[in-house]
């Protein structure tokens, strides 16, 4: 949100608060401000191309164990995959 990003409404002379508060959400959904905080809840730091590649290798390691044992019939792909500890 910026900081100067204000919503401001006024009550009419004969208007009931609902409406106030209608014209106040429809006034905020009109700046995005709802969508923006929405969008910045679950905000993450972006990571490095470095970062991102060394997990990249990682997971590429882990798949070619995985096939490679499937290959070998140690491991049934048609199985329920778990973590451990897990219930079922």
């Amino acid at each position: 949100m910026t900081a100067g990003t204000r919503v401001e409404v006024w009550r009419g002379k004969n208007e009931s608060s609902s409406a106030l508060i209608r014209r106040f959400t429809r006034r905020a959904q009109d700046l995005a401000l709802v969508r923006e905080v929405r969008d910045r809840r679950y905000w993450a730091r972006t990571r490095s191309k470095n970062v991102m590649h060394k997990r990249a290798l990682i997971s590429k390691t882990r798949r070619e164990a995985y096939n490679e044992l499937v290959k070998l019939g140690k491991i049934d792909p048609a199985a329920k995959l778990t973590r451990k500890g897990a219930k079922h």
